[in-house]
Order: C-alpha cells, then sequence, then structure tokens
C-alpha cells in the first residue's frame, strides 16, 4: 500500500505540476542530438521517463530504479501512454557500480540524487555513463508542496515540515547539498543552475484535493510518533476535509542544475 501511495502522490505532482515538468523536459531535452538515449535515475513511478520519451518521440529511454513495484508500475503507464516500445526497465542499486546501461546523451535524476548514500560516487558513475558533451540533469525539491491556506493549517503544515526537515537530516539525506560545487568536483561544466517557485492559486481542478490528501497522508504515516499527540489528532482530522476543500494553494519550489560531460 505504501508503494501505491507513493506512486499515486507522484503521478500526481506530474498532473498538477503539469507546466513545470513541461518547461523541463522540453528545455533539457532540446539541447540533445537526434536519436538521443536517455536515462532516468531513481525512475520512480516514471513520470519523468514518459515524459522525456514524450518530449522526445525519436528517443530511447532506460529507466533505473531499485524497486521492481515502481518499475512494474512504470511499465504500465508507458504501455497507457504508447510510449513502451522506447522505454526499458533496469532494476539496480544506485549506491552500488550501476549496470552496464550506457552509453548516453542525458542522465536524468529527477529528486533522486538526494537519497543517493555518496553524493560523489553517484556522480562519478552518471559522468562515465555519459557520451563526451552529453549532459546530466539533476533536479530537486526544497519540500513537499504546501497546500494549506488558513492560518491554523498552515502553521501545521509548516510544523510538519519542519520536523521532516529534521527526519531527513538525521537519515543522512543531501535535502541541501551544493550540486554546483559537487558537479563541478565530478569533471562536470554547470551550464544552468534554474530555481522554479510554483504558486498554484484557487479554484483549482479536483486533482489538486486528491494530491494534496495523499502528500498529507504522507506526512501522517511518517510522523505519527514524531509529532505532539494533538497536532497528529489534527493531521488526522484534516486529511478527512481535503477532497472538499475549495480554498487549496500549490506552494513548492524546484531547482534544475544542467551540467555537461
Amino acid at each position: 500500500m505504501a508503494h501505491a501511495h507513493l506512486a499515486e502522490m507522484l503521478d500526481l505532482d506530474a498532473e498538477v505540476l503539469h507546466d513545470y515538468h513541461h518547461e523541463v523536459t522540453t528545455w533539457v531535452t532540446g539541447q540533445l542530438p537526434d536519436r538521443p538515449r536517455l536515462i532516468d535515475v531513481g525512475a520512480g513511478s516514471g513520470t519523468g521517463t514518459i515524459a522525456l520519451a514524450r518530449a522526445r518521440p525519436d528517443a530511447e529511454v532506460v529507466a533505473v530504479d531499485v524497486d521492481e513495484e515502481m518499475l512494474s508500475h512504470l511499465r504500465e503507464q508507458a504501455a497507457a501512454a504508447g510510449v513502451a516500445d522506447r522505454v526499458r526497465t533496469v532494476q539496480a542499486d544506485l549506491d552500488r557500480p550501476w549496470p552496464a546501461i550506457g552509453p548516453a546523451d542525458l542522465v536524468w535524476a529527477a529528486a533522486s540524487m538526494h537519497h543517493m548514500a555518496s553524493p560523489a560516487f553517484a556522480l562519478a558513475q552518471a559522468h562515465a555513463v555519459l557520451r563526451p558533451g552529453g549532459l546530466f540533469a539533476i533536479t530537486e525539491l526544497d519540500s513537499f508542496p504546501h497546500f494549506l491556506t488558513d492560518p491554523a493549517g498552515a502553521a501545521l503544515e509548516d510544523r510538519c515540515h519542519d520536523a521532516v526537515a529534521k527526519r531527513r537530516t538525521e537519515a543522512g539525506l543531501h535535502m541541501d547539498e551544493n550540486w554546483t560545487a559537487r558537479l563541478i568536483e565530478a569533471g562536470f561544466t554547470v551550464e544552468a543552475e534554474r530555481r522554479f517557485d510554483i504558486a498554484l492559486k484557487p479554484p483549482l481542478p479536483a486533482p489538486v484535493n486528491r494530491y494534496a490528501q495523499v502528500s498529507l497522508q504522507r506526512l501522517l504515516h511518517g510522523l505519527a510518533d514524531h509529532l505532539p499527540a494533538e497536532d497528529v489528532a489534527s493531521l488526522q482530522s484534516l486529511t478527512t476535509t481535503l477532497p472538499t476543500r475549495t480554498d487549496l494553494e500549490v506552494r513548492t519550489t524546484r531547482r534544475v542544475w544542467l551540467a555537461r560531460r
């Protein structure tokens, strides 16, 4: 069930933030040669894989993830999108030496680099699979999106995000990594660093309500033992109201680094 909820949240993220995802994939893939070979590392539910395949109908895309359930979901989504003939999946632990998945014209890492045990190792592996002149695109998020606008709800949401940030730091996730410096250290030439401040205001389409509900339910699941009892109770109550609320926003910041071998 946890896998299903994560896959749903990732799919909803791609749907709700369609304009952002479209702008980034169009920008990055527009710089590639004809018939490019693309590798999506930490592909998750496949939203990036499918977006890349749609943006470049002449491309082959290799989706790599450690989780076979996610890869199975990805294959189903690729078939539904009509791009399955150009998508291949590889199950691999990216904290170990990468399998023979190169050469590539683009390595795409969307919200996956912060999970790597050793950023330097992962960057070296990405450098190795790229052809000379190939591109490496890293996209990261500062935090989960914020949805609530009422003062009490927004304050609760802030406390939850602070608790998640603390847990991520304790777990050793690389959320605040200086990817520009890391890329240069790994031998890349950084060509661009872009920040996208996303703020979607009501009224918003129905998928936003489900996106908010799934996102906050995941916060509740992950923080149930790390929040005061009153905050847990408030969060539980709040998630039941989300499907019918009309005051939700979507506020998030995404960053993209584009580097060349």
